[in-house]
């Protein structure tokens, strides 16, 4: 139905800064630190999916149940099964929607921040 965005990407454990220019001209030296609005983030993600993972089981599950022709002997059971049904997309709307705000917001936030710790004190 609707394919996950990208999720931010957690810091690796090998992972360096951006490498600073070299040049003599160039602005002092600065220390970068892993932005913690991105870690916020690459948390509300790992920490969202498995929860609406576990919506979509749930509802995945009693849609079939729910279709099983053992489950319902009358005919008002396939008004349970189209809201079931209307239930499953609303939840996958609601999922991508979710995932979205928070990949669109990853990929507008810096995975690296200039910090002042550890640089000069005249150019703090």
């Amino acid at each position: 139905m609707y394919v996950d965005p990208p999720a931010p990407r957690p810091r690796e454990r090998d992972e360096t800064p951006p490498a600073a220019p070299s040049g003599p001209l160039d602005s002092p030296q600065r220390a970068w630190e892993f932005n913690p609005d991105y870690q916020r983030l690459v948390l509300a993600w790992n920490t969202v999916l498995p929860q609406l993972e576990t919506l979509r089981t749930a509802l995945d599950k009693a849609y079939g149940l729910a279709k099983s022709p053992q489950t319902w002997d009358a005919p008002v059971g396939e008004r349970y099964v189209e809201d079931i049904r209307e239930w499953r997309t609303r939840l996958a709307v609601y999922r991508h929607s979710v995932l979205t705000a928070i990949s669109d917001e990853a990929a507008d936030t810096p995975r690296w921040i200039p910090t002042t710790a550890n640089a000069p004190h005249a150019f703090q």
